[in-house]
């Protein structure tokens, strides 16, 4: 995709390069907001809105499109992609957002295409946004027929995934996780236990004007409202906590390490629950950290250096070839694997849209190699944990199921004393669902080698 020269340092401009990258490169919508706002100098006010433009455009791009191709006059894939997203992010302005002016929204928009295009394209963007302006916030009719399809349409999701998640759930279950998953996550912080205790993490925040509250289910979070920007938290900057969601500190909660063992997270980047089982451990013990990305695993070491963490060694390359050097080693073993992020669409809306349905099954071919490889390190006695940021049966049952009839020596376990029982399922797995836990979607499934 074209570098889109002379633009503005805006909050705009730079959410509109940013959703070119991921619709013209399949780019990574969180890793690119990272690199763009650590890069630019953007005021804090424009960083804040950069990222709620970008996510919000992202969220919400299957329904603005229904309402730009009732206003538009030329079909919207035959677009130019940076005219489409320039149209996208604007529509959200203006249907979606309530503090920015129509009149300035159209105007940004209007000098955006006048920089990038010739004045035929500004009045094209000019004419389509104020025709959209005029038609008001309503779903143009007609929407399909098809009740599940026009759900998809009114929730912003692809057929498909609306379409599976209606014959799982029913109709209106389906419904309030399509509307759950298009709710902005709150910011969830998980204390340090190395450094802090939740108290007094809770009255630091309070002394920067920052509420704070104990998450629901998991001892060590809090949620936090208020935040001007997260690089200015000093408790952040402490390493006193660090940002990580409820059903995700809950996954460290259900392996449950203990001070002294030996234990490995095969696939630790970016070292969130890495650190989360340090803590856990009291920094006692051997905690190995697997990854192939040399970039991603210093991610992991540079977490470990600012929560005061020791205990963990880095180790670079894939489980399958590291794991062969730990036979039966380890207490106990994580594997967060790699999934398709359906569950955590509040915070990566883009892979709602990158996700296809016939991409799980090499996802689970991945996913059943890894915890395969990750079941030799676990020791007779030991605990091995199955966890993944998606509720798709394909990722999680489709991948424990064959594992266990292939490995009798390993059988499902129950959770540790305490753990709280709202969040496990009829099979005793942990299953986190943003509708019902105001949490990111999690299963975590724990099992036990036989001594």
């Amino acid at each position: 995709m074209r570098a889109l020269p002379g633009l503005p340092v805006s909050a705009r401009a730079e959410a509109l390069r940013i959703l070119c990258r991921v619709e013209v490169d399949a780019a990574y919508a969180d890793i690119l907001l990272d690199r763009a706002l650590s890069r630019r100098g953007l005021a804090v006010r424009d960083r804040a809105l950069t990222t709620e433009l970008v996510y919000g455009t992202l969220r919400w791009q299957r329904r603005l499109d229904w309402h730009l191709a009732r206003v538009s006059r030329r079909p919207l894939a035959e677009l130019d992609p940076w005219v489409r997203n320039t149209l996208r992010l604007t529509a959200y302005q203006l249907l979606l957002l309530d503090r920015i002016p129509a009149r300035a929204a159209v105007h940004e928009a209007v000098e955006l295409a006048k920089r990038l295009g010739h004045p035929g394209v500004a009045e094209f963007v000019n004419a389509t946004l104020r025709a959209l302006a005029r038609g008001g916030r309503e779903m143009p009719a007609p929407l399909p027929e098809d009740p599940v399809a026009a759900l998809a349409v009114r929730a912003s999701f692809p057929d498909w995934l609306a379409a599976r998640w209606v014959a799982r759930y029913g109709f209106a279950e389906a419904e309030a996780l399509l509307a759950a998953l298009n709710d902005r996550a709150p910011l969830t912080l998980r204390v340090n236990p190395l450094k802090a205790d939740p108290e007094t993490v809770r009255r630091a925040l309070a002394g920067e004007g920052i509420e704070a509250r104990p998450c629901r289910f998991a001892p060590d979070g809090l949620v936090a409202a208020g935040v001007p920007a997260l690089d200015r938290l000093p408790a952040l900057r402490a390493g006193w906590c660090v940002v990580q969601d409820e059903a995700s500190i809950l996954v460290g909660h259900l392996l449950a390490p203990e001070p002294g063992e030996v234990v490995a997270d095969v696939c630790a980047a970016p070292g969130t629950k890495t650190t989360h089982l340090a803590g856990l451990m009291a920094d006692r013990g051997r905690l190995l950290a697997f990854d192939p990305h040399p970039g991603r695993l210093r991610r992991v070491q540079e977490a470990c250096r600012r929560l005061g963490v020791s205990s963990v060694e880095c180790l670079e390359g894939e489980v399958a070839r590291l794991a062969p050097a730990y036979p039966a080693a380890c207490h106990r073993v994580l594997v967060d694997a790699p999934c398709s992020n359906l569950g955590v669409l509040r915070r990566n809306p883009d892979a709602k849209w990158r996700c296809r349905g016939d991409d799980l099954p090499a996802l689970q071919a991945r996913q059943r190699a890894i915890l395969e490889a990750a079941a030799m390190m676990v020791r007779p006695g030991g605990v091995l944990v199955y966890a993944t940021c998606s509720l798709e049966p394909e990722e999680n049952e489709g991948v424990v199921e064959p594992f266990l009839a292939a490995h009798p020596t390993f059988a499902p376990a129950p959770p540790p004393p305490g753990f709280p029982a709202a969040c496990l399922d009829a099979s005793g797995a942990l299953r986190m669902l943003p509708h019902r836990h105001g949490s990111d979607g999690f299963t975590a499934v724990r099992l036990r080698r036989r001594g």
